[in-house]
C-alpha cells in the first residue's frame, strides 16, 4: 500500500508561507489515495516557482521552457499512454507564455491534467503582472499600474468546451476539496484544467491568503457541472465572492486523439532507420 513518504522528493526551497506547499501536500495525498505508483507518474513543468514542484516529488519529471509544459506533456502521453501525465504551470507561465498551448490542448483533448498555480503575479522573475492580475495593480515592472484586462481562465476553458474545469483554493478549509478536485481531475479521461488560487508572500501583498480565504466559497450541493451554460455563467463570478469547485465536466468524450488503442505504444516500437529513409524519399 502506498503512503505519503513514497512520493517524497527533494526538500522544497519555496518562501515560507507560500501556497505551493499546500498544493504539493494535497497532490501527494491525492496520488496516495488514487494508488498511483511513482514509476507510472510523469510531471512536466515550465518556469516559475511552481515549476520546481516536480523536483519535490518522487516520479518521472521534466522541466522545460517557459510556457511549454503542455506540448512536452502531450509528447509524453502520445509516446507512452500507460503513464499518468500532469503538467504544472503558473498563471504567467500557463496563461501568458503558454496560452496558445492551452487552447490547443483543450481542442485535442489528450488525457492530461493541467494544474495552474494562480497567485495573480509572476513570482520567479521579479513580481511582474500576469494575465490574471487585476487592472491597475502596481508592481516594480508596472509602477503606473497594469493597463491590461484581467484574464478569466475558467471562462476561456469552458467557452472552448474543455472536458473538465475546476477551481480550488490552496489554504484553510479549502484543502480537503483541493485534494478531491485533484483526484477527479487526474481520473478524468481527457484534458482537465484545475485553476488553484494561492498566495505569493513575496510579490503580491494584495491577493493574500486572507484575501482569498474571505472570498472563496464552494459551489452549492445541487450544482450541476454538466450544464455548460450554467458553468459559463458561474465562472464569471469574481470579486467579493469567488466560487470554487468543479465548474464543468463534459459528459461525452471528445474526438479520439493520438495513437489508436490497438497500436503498440511508441516506446515499444523498434526504430527502423531504413523505414524512415524510405518514408522521407517517398515525399521528397
Amino acid at each position: 500500500m502506498l503512503c505519503f513518504e513514497d512520493f517524497e522528493g527533494e526538500k522544497p526551497a519555496w518562501c515560507p508561507g507560500c501556497g505551493n506547499f499546500a498544493i504539493l501536500n494535497m497532490l501527494k495525498r491525492a496520488l496516495v489515495e488514487l494508488e498511483l505508483s511513482s514509476h507510472r507518474l510523469a510531471i512536466v513543468s515550465g518556469l516559475g516557482q511552481n515549476g520546481k514542484l516536480p523536483h519535490y516529488l518522487k516520479c518521472h519529471a521534466f522541466s522545460g521552457l517557459h510556457g511549454r509544459a503542455l506540448p512536452l506533456a502531450a509528447g509524453l502521453k502520445l509516446a507512452n499512454q500507460g503513464l499518468t501525465v500532469l503538467a504544472v504551470a503558473g498563471d504567467g507561465d500557463g496563461y501568458g507564455h503558454g496560452g496558445n498551448h492551452l487552447i490547443h490542448a483543450i481542442r485535442r483533448d489528450l488525457d492530461l491534467t493541467l494544474l495552474v498555480h494562480n497567485n495573480q503575479i509572476q513570482g520567479l522573475t521579479g513580481g511582474q503582472t500576469s494575465p490574471t492580475s487585476r487592472p491597475g495593480v502596481r508592481t516594480r515592472a508596472q509602477p503606473l499600474g497594469s493597463p491590461g484586462a484581467q484574464l478569466n481562465p475558467l471562462t476561456l476553458a469552458i467557452s472552448q468546451d474543455c472536458g473538465f474545469v475546476a477551481r480550488a483554493f490552496a489554504g484553510g478549509p479549502g484543502l480537503a476539496p483541493l485534494k478531491e478536485i485533484l483526484k477527479q481531475a487526474i481520473n478524468h479521461p481527457g484534458f482537465a484544467m484545475v485553476d488553484i488560487l494561492q498566495n505569493c508572500v513575496s510579490f503580491n501583498r494584495e491577493n493574500t491568503f486572507h484575501w482569498y480565504k474571505e472570498r472563496n466559497y464552494p459551489l452549492e450541493a445541487g450544482y450541476d457541472p454538466s450544464d455548460r451554460i450554467q458553468a459559463f455563467a458561474r465562472s464569471l463570478e469574481w470579486g467579493d465572492r469567488i466560487p470554487t469547485g468543479i465548474f464543468y465536466r463534459r459528459t461525452q468524450k471528445g474526438p479520439e486523439q493520438g495513437p489508436k488503442p490497438d497500436r503498440e505504444p511508441l516506446i515499444h516500437q523498434v526504430f527502423d532507420p531504413e523505414k524512415a529513409r524510405r518514408t522521407i524519399a517517398e515525399f521528397y
